[in-house]
């Protein structure tokens, strides 16, 4: 009799929650605190303002960071926590209704009447309501809302991508301060984007040229306006 053993794999998409967290807190570190750095430096400021604009920037970022996360997966959380308690009800009040609805859904995704019947049979009496979850609802353990690990990896994440522009900002010279934390920080945005991409099974290629593109466009941006009011004193 041959003895099956279960093969566990892991697929990138339970990736998902932290990954887009961590990137984008990173992202938005070393975009935010760059372009900071660099529209202050081109309005003529000292190198002690900078880099004391570029602290208070990395810590109101981290938080702005964390809030906004919270609160905008825990919606996400909210609104699954809303319709898992709804299809809990229904399960409660027409159980039948339930069983030939999760049937439905099986013969559109290709299965026969009879076997789709079998299948929804089974699946009910084993956990009807994660069966509703994952298959009517869409909801599943990998793509459900964690509210405060997405703060925490935001929050975290977008500090130390901050603080490799402000890092660079104590190292570089005053006169070509503009031109070091700029280049370094399209560097580490490259970097960035490839291993996201790499990790989350992109082109690494493409990932990185995506986020370099528009962090350029942005420190660009912040530099003219920092030289235009800084001309304006």
């Amino acid at each position: 009799m041959k003895s099956f053993r279960h093969h566990a794999e892991r697929h990138r998409s339970d990736r998902i929650g932290w990954l887009r967290a961590a990137v984008l807190g990173a992202n938005d570190g070393i975009v935010s605190t760059a372009s900071l750095v660099v529209g202050v430096a081109a309005a003529s400021a000292s190198q002690s303002n900078i880099l004391v604009t570029g602290v208070a920037g990395l810590v109101a970022g981290a938080m702005s960071m964390a809030a906004g996360e919270y609160v905008s997966v825990h919606s996400q959380a909210d609104t699954e926590n809303a319709d898992l308690a709804r299809e809990r009800a229904e399960l409660e009040k027409d159980p039948a209704a339930e069983l030939r609805e999760l049937s439905a859904i099986y013969v559109t995704r290709g299965l026969d009447h009879e076997l789709a019947g079998k299948v929804a049979a089974q699946l009910t009496a084993h956990d009807a309501l994660g069966a509703h979850a994952r298959d009517e609802l869409g909801i599943s353990d990998a793509f459900s809302a964690k509210p405060i690990q997405a703060a925490l990896a935001s929050a975290a994440s977008f500090a130390i991508g901050a603080a490799l522009p402000l890092a660079v900002t104590v190292l570089s010279p005053e006169h070509g301060l503009i031109f070091w934390v700029s280049g370094t920080s399209l560097i580490f945005l490259a970097i960035l984007g490839a291993v996201a991409a790499r990790v989350g099974g992109a082109n690494a290629l493409i990932g990185a040229w995506r986020v370099t593109f528009w962090g350029a466009l942005a420190m660009a941006i912040t530099a003219g306006v920092g030289a235009l009011f800084g001309a304006a004193v």
